[in-house]
């Protein structure tokens, strides 16, 4: 966000960035609210009538935990698309850059490393520490499409954030994100929304650790009254 100009998109409202050059093999999407809640549809098109990826963003506060994600756009010319799905009164301010080959998903790669089979209508959850500020996560298939649901859990059903995903080949246009976990108790639960014939590999990382000591490894924060 530091070197970067953000688009503010209105409530109801749609905006495109349109990429020619097919050199460009994937886009970096960040979406920012300013605390109010974040409500999107995330489209990319390829063609007329052609939709290869969309998701839906959800975000309890928009300023807390932005939203940050990589999609894979090879054989442009390539066009994503954003619809603040939200009232007029929660505006929401975005970002859509070429990601380059030593970029956000190159990143993301480094750190999430280890990776799981995830069943068609199963699920994994991953609990993290306190002291973990954000997780990096990679879902892609083996060429087979992708429909996941990704959410941020911070207590008993309190979903902080959710992504709904749809990518018709997750070999091709692997999904790329980072998903801020401020606070204690947060935890990421991926679901594999599609039939038992479509699996999907998960990979789920520590991103950012914070390191103030604030936070005891069992939870329990220490050096600061209550």
């Amino acid at each position: 966000w530091d070197n970067s100009s953000p688009v503010i998109v209105q409530g109801g409202s749609l905006r495109t960035w349109s990429f020619a050059n097919p050199a460009i093999e994937s886009v970096q999407v960040l979406l920012k609210t300013e605390g109010r809640p974040l409500d999107a549809d995330v489209e990319l098109w390829q063609g007329p009538d052609n939709t290869p990826h969309k998701m839906r963003v959800y975000v309890e506060d928009g300023a807390l935990r932005t939203f940050n994600a990589v999609i894979g756009t090879p054989r442009g010319p390539n066009t994503v698309a954003i619809r603040n799905i939200g009232q007029l009164e929660f505006p929401l301010d975005a970002v859509v850059r070429p990601d380059r080959d030593d970029g956000l998903a190159a990143g993301i790669a480094s750190v999430a490393t280890r990776s799981e089979t995830i069943q068609g209508g199963a699920l994994r959850t991953y609990p993290f520490n306190p002291t973990v500020d954000s997780v990096a996560i990679i879902l892609k298939t083996d060429g087979r499409p992708l429909n996941a649901r990704i959410e941020l859990l911070q207590g008993p059903n309190n979903n902080k954030q959710v992504v709904e995903l749809y990518t018709e080949d997750g070999l091709d246009r692997p999904f790329f994100a980072i998903v801020e976990t401020p606070g204690s108790g947060n935890v990421v639960r991926v679901v594999n929304t599609a039939p038992v014939e479509f699996p999907l590999y998960a990979s789920v990382d520590a991103y950012r650790v914070g390191g103030d000591g604030d936070w005891a490894d069992d939870g329990l924060m220490i050096g600061r009254a209550f």
